[in-house]
């Protein structure tokens, strides 16, 4: 019985409708573009398409690589921590700014601020390489960001990670002067792993 409470639990979390964007340029590239909401990372997301090349990887054959639409608003401005296997490249498209906090497996840490002001050091473009972990946070006042991600090879179900613990906060806490053990359990967010 308890297993079976927990999965319905967990079945109308994954379902609860994500917070109604207050912006209506939001609201608007949501349906116009067909964004579906991203439970566990957070965000809205389409699939733009997948190269017809293919690349082998681990004994299988994937494509060379995937596009979507990535889009955070103000309601839901974390894109909580996740890893991914490939190389995840993304393109400001408007919007934002949005800072990119990117966890290497040496234990170094970056972040990017992708935003329209490249005057004050604001990118257009962040490569993010296979293997790091990452999160991104919508900067106060921001009322979205739209993105689009290249990923290469494509993304797979069984190549990415949401979330992390204790080990996590062991290695990257105080790796820069951002990376608080509050900052990097605010990144994690819902997904934390005791």
């Amino acid at each position: 019985m308890k297993i079976l409470l927990l999965f319905l639990v967990g079945a109308l979390l994954l379902r609860a409708a994500p917070p109604t964007p207050a912006d209506p340029r939001a609201r608007e590239l949501i349906s116009t573009l067909q964004l579906d909401y991203l439970p566990g990372e957070s965000g809205y997301f389409g699939l733009l398409g997948r190269s017809a090349q293919t690349v082998e990887q681990a004994g299988r054959q994937l494509a060379a690589q995937s596009r979507i639409h990535y889009l955070l608003t103000a309601e839901a401005p974390v894109n909580y921590l996740h890893w991914l296997a490939s190389d995840d490249t993304h393109i400001l498209l408007e919007g934002g700014p949005v800072d990119y906090f990117i966890f290497h497996p040496g234990g170094t840490v970056d972040r990017v601020t992708l935003g329209p002001d490249v005057a004050a050091g604001q990118q257009r473009v962040v490569a993010i390489p296979g293997g790091c972990w990452k999160a991104l946070r919508l900067h106060p006042g921001a009322g979205y960001v739209l993105l689009v991600n290249v990923l290469s090879p494509e993304w797979t179900p069984d190549r990415v990670k949401i979330g992390a613990g204790e080990e996590f906060l062991q290695q990257y806490t105080d790796r820069a002067p951002w990376a608080t053990a509050a900052t990097l359990r605010e990144l994690i967010g819902p997904n934390f792993r005791p």
